[in-house]
């Protein structure tokens, strides 16, 4: 009997009006897509173009609007602002903050763009240039370091402060943007329909980005995986590693952030400096160094030009850099609260400016160093005839090149067995930082003040694993990561709502002046 007791009070601490129909939209949306995949696909995928065609110039100005309001509030008055009690220690140190940070906002897609982005844009560049040329390859690895700069790391951070301020500083004891809305909307709409369609919205959006990216990220594993091993990728291999995956991340998101996400944050940080060391000294380390410093110096002679990018004059020729670009963007701001959610949990006694430039400028700088030195394998196979990148990238998934290239190197054992090592823990991180969100987020406990429970993190683990393997075996992953992405439009409303509403907080408390530092 008190065990009956025990398991109907675990349940009382999830938040089921908004978990339950979360899970039941994503099921019902699921299944038609599974039975008919590609007519689907084919539809979702004509809808999205559209959007993406006629608003693009939209999605580029929602990116860069974001930079400059976030620099805006890092060096203006709220710059100042503590998230916590101005006397406390922060829970982590700058660089345990940063690992964490990077770890979310990063994950193992960062090995995928950095060594193969640039090959895309070299076979199709933009306007002007000659499609193969040295100069391509320069354009193609400058956007791959683009991608991964201040336009996405702001997308991911700028509804943190609002989160982290109703938590850390209000004391409110639920992490959730309806929460966060209430000084605009009032007591009415946060406790009623409107909150809670707000909080249902945000989790199908992440649980149906979670499952797609579980499903979906297995293929960096198991590509290199069968490459080792000299085989090919089998489903009873994806399954394998899906298993290990689920068990690893579900293990990590139980014993927590402190030891489990924290920790692995770090080892992977170290992990990632090894393995970029090793490249350097046994493959063309000399080449790799130049390239990296030509790359740097023609992202930031052309960083506005990227910035910006439409290609309005081009006609007849669309590069790939204008398509994806806003593809891109788009993606990112179907992320944006998970990412801030997230964010706003690990930066207790942070401030607002210290929690915004972390965000923009640590994931920043190990994304550059990461295409530099990635990148800069493939194109130097590709200069020295080692290997016809550009040829295989027209012709295959670019997953399935990453293999091949590490080949060319000298120690190329040593190096994809790190390479594989580095992208799980990448990939569990991201996972178990999702479900650790998720789990705060469907609490009903005080999160002000406590962790969600291991009960509710890893029946939040349960629920985003069986949602992937079902639709692994039904199908329907590729046209849930295609509606994942038209999810953002709303986001993109939400996060411009959740600025105003952190201003408004700080304002009406006159935190600016109230919760700082002794020093400041």
């Amino acid at each position: 009997m008190g065990d009956l007791n025990g398991k109907e009070n675990r349940w009382k601490l999830v938040e089921k009006r908004i978990l339950i129909p979360s899970v039941i939209i994503i099921i019902l949306i699921s299944i038609p897509f599974g039975l008919y995949e590609s007519e689907s696909l084919e539809l979702l995928n004509s809808i999205f173009d559209a959007i993406v065609t006629n608003f693009g110039w939209g999605y580029i100005w929602y990116a860069n609007i974001l930079v400059f309001i976030g620099l805006y509030l890092a060096f203006s008055k709220y710059g100042k602002v503590v998230l916590g009690d101005p006397a406390e220690k922060p829970d982590f140190t700058l660089f345990q903050y940063s690992a964490l940070l990077i770890a979310m906002g990063l994950g193992s897609t960062i090995m995928r763009t950095g060594m193969i982005q640039w090959a895309d844009i070299a076979n199709n560049p933009p306007i002007g240039i000659e499609a193969g040329s040295p100069e391509s390859m320069l354009w193609g690895n400058s956007y791959g370091m683009f991608i991964w700069s201040l336009q996405t790391f702001s997308v991911f951070v700028m509804a943190a402060p609002a989160i982290a301020y109703i938590v850390h500083v209000k004391k409110r004891p639920m992490m959730r943007i309806s929460e966060a809305t209430r000084i605009l909307f009032g007591d009415k709409f946060t406790d009623g329909l409107g909150g809670t369609l707000l909080d249902i919205l945000f989790l199908v959006s992440i649980l149906s980005g979670a499952a797609v990216t579980l499903g979906l990220g297995t293929p960096i594993i198991t590509t290199n995986l069968a490459a080792l091993l000299d085989t090919e990728v089998t489903f009873t291999m994806t399954m394998i590693v899906t298993i290990i995956w689920v068990f690893l991340f579900s293990i990590s998101a139980y014993v927590g952030i402190e030891k489990g996400i924290k920790r692995l944050s770090v080892a992977n940080i170290y992990l990632a400096a090894a393995l970029a060391l090793f490249i350097l000294i046994v493959g063309p380390g000399i080449f790799i160094m130049d390239f990296f410093t030509e790359t740097v110096g023609h992202l930031l002679s052309n960083y506005l030009t990227f910035s910006f990018f439409t290609e309005a004059t081009a006609i007849e020729q669309t590069s790939f850099i204008k398509n994806h670009l806003v593809f891109w963007f788009a993606y990112n701001a179907t992320w944006a609260m998970l990412h801030s959610v997230f964010a706003a949990r690990i930066s207790r006694g942070r401030t607002v400016k210290e929690m915004i430039l972390t965000y923009m400028v640590a994931p920043t700088a190990l994304s550059w160093v990461a295409t530099g030195i990635l990148g800069g394998i493939g194109v130097h196979g590709q200069l020295t005839g080692d290997i016809d990148v550009l040829s295989l990238a027209d012709e295959n998934d670019p997953t399935s090149i990453i293999p091949v290239i590490l080949e060319t190197l000298p120690l190329s054992t040593i190096i994809i067995v790190l390479f594989i090592i580095i992208a799980t823990i990448f990939l569990i991180t991201t996972l178990d930082s999702t479900t650790f969100t998720i789990a705060a987020y469907t609490s009903k406990e005080n999160m002000s003040e406590q962790d969600p429970s291991k009960f509710v993190r890893i029946l939040v683990a349960v629920i985003i694993t069986a949602l992937a393997l079902v639709l692994m075996q039904i199908g329907g992953l590729a046209p849930l990561e295609v509606i994942s992405g038209m999810m953002g439009i709303p986001i993109i409303a939400i996060q411009f709502i959740l600025v105003y509403a952190a201003i408004k907080m700080m304002d009406r408390d006159k935190a600016w002046k109230y919760n700082i530092r002794k020093d400041d």
